[in-house]
């Protein structure tokens, strides 16, 4: 029963990756912050890229990492695997599962479900947070697993996103309580991309499960923005990996 718990926190970490590369488009509403109108009315999100993501997760029992290319363009989102290691199991329940969720929502255009705009979210001016930004409340208008509960924090001069920070709108399961997620942003090539997530699944039994994604960009819109470079396979553990769908959500 742990096992199957631990793959479910990892599941809602899966979800939360998925939903929050979603894009960030304007839709007309009513009245809000000044900050939320420059916010939405900003077109500053990279038309394509081609990035190396540092995925690692751990729970109590289970590790893994793996480093994988990333490309996205008008013709969708496409990944390889650059290399990996530890529990297999993770990889491909976890990792991978997490890539083509992604690779779905680009291809069946569904973005403007789970992105940040007034026909999912409500927006609160909570003055100023951290560093002098521009603090946001952000109020999901449905329960939906793939929506947050939290903040959003811009740069107040041009609107610009530069942290997300809340928890899921949902608990995935009455095992999973508690699902918190820190998603960080900068500018590079002129645009905004995301540079890191870091999810932290609260568990009745198991305990804390984490998931980190880092992003480091080599193009974005066609501009050569650096020169990332994989880490080699270590040793890599698949005994795990060829079990059965796990029991206990």
């Amino acid at each position: 029963m742990q096992r199957g718990l631990v793959c479910g926190a990892f599941g809602a970490v899966t979800v939360v990756l998925a939903g929050h590369l979603a894009a960030v488009a304007a839709i007309g509403g009513a009245s809000r912050p000044e900050v939320v109108e420059r916010f939405l009315a900003s077109d500053k999100a990279a038309q394509s890229y081609r990035a190396l993501r540092r995925l690692e997760a751990r729970s109590e029992h289970r590790e893994a990492w793996m480093d994988v290319w990333t490309e996205a363009d008008a013709s969708g989102f496409r990944y390889e695997v650059a290399s990996q290691g530890g529990s297999g199991y993770i990889r491909s329940r976890v990792f991978t599962a997490a890539l083509e969720a992604e690779r779905k929502i680009s291809a069946t255009g569904t973005a403007h479900l789970v992105a940040i705009t007034p026909d999912n979210y409500l927006f609160e001016d909570r003055g100023a947070g951290p560093s002098g930004l521009a603090w946001v409340g952000l109020m999901p208008r449905r329960k939906d697993l793939m929506l947050v509960q939290g903040s959003i924090f811009l740069r107040p001069e041009d609107g610009d996103l530069v942290r997300i920070q809340g928890s899921l709108a949902k608990p995935p399961s009455i095992w999973i309580r508690h699902v918190d997620i820190d998603r960080r942003y900068e500018r590079i090539g002129g645009v905004r991309v995301p540079v890191l997530l870091e999810s932290v699944a609260r568990v009745l039994i198991a305990g804390k499960s984490t998931f980190t994604v880092t992003y480091q960009y080599e193009t974005v819109n066609g501009q050569r923005v650096g020169s990332p470079v994989a880490r080699s396979n270590s040793s890599v553990d698949d005994t795990d990996s060829l079990e059965g769908p796990p029991t206990g959500n």
